[in-house]
């Protein structure tokens, strides 16, 4: 334990912080640990939990990808649209809904590799042209989404399994230990298990942490560079998809706000920093960046407990903020060779 502690010291930090945050506040709730404020904490988390998760892929390369609060609300408007009917165009929504974030995350990649552009400015341009199609789709907000599809997905897995009429006949016991368990939290992890840890361990996975490491000495390897920066960008679309796809679901509709998703960009970055991903690249990883999400969410759950006035909330988060992200800076104060950054 105390060797996992000091090769993943950043993780261990985020998740005491998270831990000490979250236990608290629970202390000091009105209804305590019930799966209602489990179910509420959770619906909060799960889309800057999918954004954080698009981001980190870029900054493992070592830049910035200024597009995911954008992609994400551009997803979320066409799965208002598309998310209604028989469950085969439910589910030919969901499929065209990621495919178009993974688009644009595709798009990324080649602007980035082929245009030679910095990655921060290639975003920066992709994400206004996502926000003007989103506007183009839902110049007002609005949409339909299916009710039972909302219901499911959003509350406990014995909503689920009531929904849909799993375990009525007595035949799936096996679910009953897990009925209290919030299934966006399954949705969230379920992805990155899925995802993100198989691809890890791919070739291109392990060639997106050797940019961030040393572009050089990756090169030189042999590894395939352009390829990995490619799948990286592309994969941060698919994630802000899915974050899209599970916040028209959530809310039943499609918004194409501007501010929102600058500020969805904004927490992101916070989130992968909170986790203890490093800007540099090359170390951390996407479970890393939804515990830097949950720290984020952990305090503005304060703020209801708390009645902070809503004046003073950005004021404390910037506080946090600067706080967590200087703690993780102090390290590179003292380091005299960038290599060991990496160890």
């Amino acid at each position: 334990m105390t060797r996992w502690i000091g090769q993943n010291r950043g993780f261990a930090a985020a998740l005491a912080l998270f831990l000490a945050l979250y236990l608290s506040y629970h202390l000091m709730h009105p209804r305590g640990f019930s799966t209602a404020v489990l179910v509420q904490n959770s619906n909060e988390l799960v889309a800057i939990g999918f954004v954080a998760m698009a981001q980190t892929v870029p900054v493992l390369l070592g830049g910035l990808d200024l597009s995911v609060g954008a992609i994400m609300t551009l997803a979320a408007c066409v799965a208002s649209w598309l998310l209604d009917g028989t469950p085969l165009q439910i589910a030919f929504g969901m499929i065209a809904t990621l495919a178009v974030g993974t688009a644009f995350g595709l798009l990324n990649g080649l602007i980035v590799v082929y245009g030679r552009l910095q990655p921060i400015i290639a975003t920066l341009a992709t994400g206004a042209i996502a926000i003007g199609l989103a506007l183009l789709i839902r110049p007002n907000p609005g949409g339909n989404v299916d009710g039972d599809l909302n219901w499911a997905l959003t509350n406990s897995v014995f909503d689920f399994a009531e929904t849909y009429g799993i375990g009525q006949d007595g035949e799936a016991t096996w679910l009953a230990p897990f009925v209290n368990i919030p299934l966006p939290l399954i949705l969230l992890f379920g992805m990155a298990c899925l995802v993100w840890l198989p691809f890890k361990r791919t070739v291109t996975g392990r060639t997106i942490y050797a940019i961030g490491s040393a572009e050089g000495a990756a090169f030189a390897s042999g590894l395939p560079i352009n390829r990995a920066r490619i799948a990286a960008f592309t994969l941060a679309g698919f994630f802000a998809a899915c974050g899209g796809l599970y916040l028209a679901i959530q809310t039943s509709t499609g918004n194409a706000d501007v501010v929102q998703a600058g500020a969805y960009t904004l927490n992101s970055i916070a989130a992968v920093v909170l986790g203890g991903t490093a800007l540099l690249g090359g170390t951390g990883g996407v479970i890393a960046s939804i515990l830097g999400a949950m720290i984020l969410r952990a305090v503005s759950f304060y703020f209801r407990i708390l009645d902070i006035d809503p004046l003073l909330q950005p004021l404390i988060e910037g506080i946090v903020l600067l706080a967590a992200v200087s703690a993780v800076a102090f390290r590179t104060f003292r380091v005299k060779n960038q290599l060991e950054l990496f160890r």
